[in-house]
């Protein structure tokens, strides 16, 4: 176990969840699928966010894994930790999908489906209607499909904490062995590239749906196991103190070849081996990315900032509030004539501007602090909190 708090962790966690506004911002001008996407798709985009694309999820599983473990060992028992990860999860989920996620909906209706009603209309006949309109589900999580994901993987967390301590120990042990030295990198990424061919050919990351999302299950939450081990691991932290640059020079090597091989052949028919071959190198780059991530936060960040602990606060907020606000700005500029470069830096100002307005407010009005995923404020929880006489 690392004898203090990892600030490099910490570091990382905000980083990924940066990373990941700053990609749903540059999806808006790719030629992928997306809640709005610019009139003129712009095929080049795609090759930096190739870089990121594999692993960008995933990493947020093992950090957040890792997270939980440490609330966890801090909570020093099953039942109050799933009580604040239902507290701190669950609410914010349930505002988003009232409040946060509509305007998403209507967008996308009106934008891709030929849908003709007023917001107004949507939000009060058809948005919780529980129904499919045109192929978009309605009322939805849409990006927050992750915060009930997690919610489930902590939950199933906190049952795995009432096992025996042996028996937790016993299966750390077996699995520290098994990742010692440069296996940490290369046998789990193995693993991922052969289930992801066999997987093939209907393969299909993510259907954000949970029920019926067991193939992602198995990739996202054996990453917030890792996480969950790599918080109380020495061995797991050594093997990876050691080996991370070798795992980030593959993940170079990887990336090169995925990106030209992607990059050459957009809006070309794959040959069947050759696809095989580029589903293999995105699990390749996946993992050997995010072990490489790990050990330079840990060699480069493990230091504290003043500005850590508010970022390490805000993003949460930042992650629930950011896709409606690329969404709703992003629209806005469709029928603009502004150049590609100016409406992306208006669109990532403006994402940027709204997130952190959203979470100063809110940490600042007690009642919705919950609903943002802040912490009750203190006065609050003071409150919540019996007396001694009482007790």
């Amino acid at each position: 176990m690392h004898p203090a708090r990892h600030f490099g962790m910490d570091w990382l966690r905000i980083g990924a969840f940066a990373l990941l506004i700053l990609y749903h911002i540059t999806m808006a001008f790719s030629p992928w699928p997306y809640r709005i996407n610019m009139e003129v798709p712009h095929y080049w985009v795609i090759i930096p966010m190739l870089a990121v694309n594999p692993w960008r999820l995933i990493l947020l599983f093992v950090v957040s894994g890792y997270a939980s473990a440490a609330l966890l060992a801090k909570m020093a028992g099953a039942g109050r930790f799933l009580k604040s990860r239902t507290l701190r999860l669950i609410p914010p989920l349930i505002f988003g999908i009232i409040i946060i996620v509509p305007p998403q909906a209507w967008i996308q209706l009106v934008t891709q489906k030929g849908y003709t009603q007023g917001f107004g209309h949507f939000l009060l006949h058809d948005y919780f209607s529980f129904r499919s309109i045109d192929g978009v589900l309605v009322p939805s999580w849409n990006h927050l499909w992750f915060v009930a994901y997690l919610f489930v993987y902590t939950a199933a967390l906190s049952l795995l904490a009432l096992l025996p301590g042996s028996m937790c120990r016993g299966a750390g042990i077996v699995v520290e062995r098994i990742l010692t030295g440069p296996l940490v990198f290369i046998l789990p990424a193995a693993l991922l590239a052969a289930f992801r061919l066999a997987m093939l050919p209907d393969m299909q990351e993510n259907t954000q749906m949970l029920v019926d999302d067991w193939p992602a299950h198995l990739v996202y939450f054996s990453a917030f196991l890792f996480g969950v081990l790599l918080r109380n691991s020495h061995a797991l932290w050594d093997a990876i103190r050691k080996w991370w640059w070798a795992a980030a020079i593959v993940a170079v090597l990887a990336y090169t070849g995925y990106a030209i091989r992607e990059g050459w052949l957009i809006g070309t028919e794959l040959s069947r081996s050759l696809f095989h071959e580029i589903v293999a190198t995105r699990a390749v780059l996946a993992w050997t990315a995010i072990v490489a991530l790990i050990g330079a936060a840990d060699r480069l960040l493990d230091h504290d900032h003043p500005a850590r602990r508010t970022l390490a606060e805000a993003v949460f907020p930042f992650y629930i509030i950011h896709q409606t606000i690329i969404v709703v700005v992003g629209w806005m500029l469709l029928e603009s004539e502004l150049s590609l470069l100016t409406r992306y830096f208006i669109l990532v100002g403006a994402t940027a501007a709204g997130c952190w307005i959203f979470y100063d407010v809110g940490r600042r009005i007690a009642w919705l602090r919950p609903l943002i995923g802040l912490q009750a404020h203190p006065a609050w929880a003071q409150m919540a909190r019996p007396s001694r006489a009482e007790a």
